[in-house]
């Protein structure tokens, strides 16, 4: 069974810059490590639902990377990932129920403490769908928590993850193979409950929220995630939208 949302991908161009304009976004950023394939570099922004936002840079040319594609099209939300609760069984009930899903395959980083951090991954082939990322070592050292989840702006977790789609019902589809159940049906949109957070899927041509950050990641880099919610401990105070460029391009706002 897939549990919950795991994180998300937002690719930077100098990850030390994106950690500083985070930071000046009221986020706090913990040092990730470097992938075990030396390609990449990430940092972390943990969140005390569980989840995290990985704001990731190459470190150098990698044309085989899953995610090299996108430095041709710059900064921002790129990807996402679920977690699952056994990687292998939740990729055999999604293929039982007709998905086109591949792995799990290795996967780790070392940490700056010199810790070595060990996952499996699983990949779609539908391009709107996230990837899995199951742990083997224990997701506390992946996951940093504790005064990590302590944010100025008082963000507490994810709300809502607005994927962009060209088809609702082909897309909706695909997702209830996944999660192994069926959306809320709204109109524009269908909606995914996982945990506390929902997965929102919204074509083009609406005029319902995210619809500018939908329509600029299908022309942009196509079907997948385009806009991230997050929720707050202080639900009084006004919504806010996040600046784009301190946020590397990624849609983000905070209700």
């Amino acid at each position: 069974m897939i549990r919950a949302i795991d994180h998300l991908v937002i690719l930077v161009g100098d990850l030390a810059e994106a950690v500083s304009d985070y930071e000046h976004l009221g986020f706090t950023v913990v040092p990730g490590g470097e992938h075990a394939d030396g390609l990449t570099h990430n940092a972390l922004v943990s969140f005390a639902d569980g989840s995290y936002l990985e704001l990731i840079a190459f470190r150098h040319e990698a044309p085989n990377h899953r995610w090299w594609r996108y430095t041709h099209t710059g900064e921002g939300l790129i990807d996402f990932a679920l977690l699952p609760s056994e990687i292998a069984a939740d990729v055999a009930a999604a293929q039982a129920r007709g998905l086109s899903l591949s792995g799990p395959f290795p996967g780790g980083r070392a940490r700056p403490d010199g810790v070595r951090l060990q996952w499996q991954t699983a990949t779609a082939a539908a391009p709107e769908l996230p990837f899995l990322c199951g742990d083997v070592t224990p997701r506390e050292l992946r996951v940093p928590h504790g005064a990590a989840w302590r944010h100025a702006n008082g963000v507490t977790g994810i709300f809502r993850i607005t994927v962009a789609v060209n088809d609702l019902d082909r897309s909706a589809g695909r997702y209830a193979a996944l999660l192994g159940h069926g959306p809320l049906v709204e109109p524009g949109r269908r909606l995914f409950k996982l945990g506390a957070s929902y997965i929102a899927l919204q074509a083009p041509g609406v005029d319902i929220p995210d619809q500018e950050a939908v329509e600029a990641r299908l022309a942009l880099r196509g079907e997948g995630p385009a806009a991230l919610a997050l929720r707050r401990d202080n639900l009084a105070t006004v919504p806010l939208v996040l600046d784009r460029e301190l946020a590397h391009g990624a849609y983000i706002s905070v209700a």
